[in-house]
């Protein structure tokens, strides 16, 4: 154990170290974000810093910590990674199409289907009990795929914000799925400390004022190895191992649901970007760059403390607990305009009840007088 834990460190340290090489890598080989309408950047910034995660995150796992894991999932986990990666760094360079994009993720995900052999296979339902996905297995576990690494990348758009939501996701996941949930190997367990370390020696670089990003290199890698975690703990999903990485990754579930929504409601294309994001209203709002980026990492706490209440609730507390979440989220989401101006339902709603409460307290007054 206290090998595994000096090895993590030893990841950190990598991170650390690699990071300023990919970071002159990134300038030369032209891998940077000018500065536009869309960015909030002021500077020439480079990207492609997601490298260094992977390049520290895989040195470690190969030639430190391969014995810990099962070595056919391990290589073609690594295989797909590779994928993921090569994706990125040509977005980064060339920037990409979002089809493009896209198909490369799609490749990723079938090597973890086909060659890793990582996939939903069952289904227990509430008062309906085990169900087997069959030929469904497919479709839903790679779409869950698409949906999580497009979801992480999508919220990656300030200094150090995919990066601190991710340590945060990252670590709950591997504390709930070990200790809770008993679905998880220990090993699953260790590879998602290693890449939290990873991302801890990135971070002070990522962090505001940053001194380079991740890239698509980074959030695409990021958002696909937590989906492909996540895959783990559902083989054989239940209620509650499903709900719970849902929960854990409210910030990108939540940011791009309503991205989705908002531009449907707008009737533009879904794949068009705005600057309507959780982190652009909450700078709308007043709040500094360093500001957004930590309310935000608030936010992704509270999420991940809800989570942790699900392993220890019975079925109807999962669900009361359910619903509360949503419901307050839905007032968080209305109070910070996610879904465009002028659109509040629930909260138009709840001043219609009020008043009408107020209306027949008069009424009731006035007739007992």
């Amino acid at each position: 154990m206290y090998g595994i834990i000096a090895t993590l460190f030893v990841t950190m340290l990598l991170s650390v170290i690699l990071t300023p090489f990919v970071r002159l890598m990134a300038f030369k080989c032209g891998a940077v974000d000018n500065p536009n309408a869309r960015r909030v950047n002021q500077v020439v910034m480079p990207t492609m810093g997601g490298l260094a995660i992977f390049l520290a995150f895989n040195l470690t796992n190969i030639f430190l910590l391969y014995k810990q894991y099962n070595p056919e999932q391990f290589w073609a986990l690594l295989l797909a990674q590779i994928i993921i990666i090569a994706t990125g760094i040509i977005d980064d360079i060339f920037e990409l199409t979002p089809k493009r994009k896209i198909l490369g993720i799609l490749l990723g995900a079938l090597v973890i289907f086909f060659v890793a052999k990582i996939k939903m296979t069952t289904l227990t339902l509430p008062f309906i009990g085990m169900v087997k996905l069959g030929w469904m297995s497919f479709p839903i576990t790679i779409i869950w795929i698409l949906a999580i690494t497009n979801a992480v990348n999508l919220i990656d758009g300030l200094d150090g914000l995919a990066t601190g939501v991710s340590i945060i996701a990252i670590s709950t996941s591997a504390i709930t799925g070990f200790f809770f949930l008993n679905t998880t190997s220990i090993y699953i367990s260790i590879m998602m400390f290693n890449l939290v370390f990873a991302l801890l020696g990135f971070l002070p670089y990522n962090f505001n004022p940053a001194k380079i990003y991740l890239g698509d290199t980074g959030s695409l890698f990021i958002g696909f190895m937590i989906s492909v975690f996540s895959l783990y703990g559902l083989k054989n999903a239940t209620f509650i191992s499903i709900i719970i990485p849902v929960i854990i990754l409210g910030v990108p579930i939540t940011d791009t649901f309503f991205a989705i929504l908002r531009r449907f409601l707008n009737n533009v294309p879904i794949s068009q970007a705005d600057k309507h994001h959780l982190h652009h209203q909450l700078m709308q709002m007043g709040l500094s760059h360093r500001q957004t980026v930590l309310v935000i990492y608030g936010i992704a706490l509270i999420f991940s403390m809800i989570s942790l209440l699900y392993p220890i609730s019975s079925l109807l507390g999962s669900l009361l607990l359910t619903i509360a979440t949503l419901f307050g989220l839905e007032i968080f989401v209305e109070q910070i305009g996610l879904m465009g101006p002028n659109r509040t339902p629930l909260l138009d709603f709840i001043k219609k009840v009020v008043l009408f409460t107020e209306e027949n307290d008069v009424i009731n007054k006035k007739n007992k007088k």
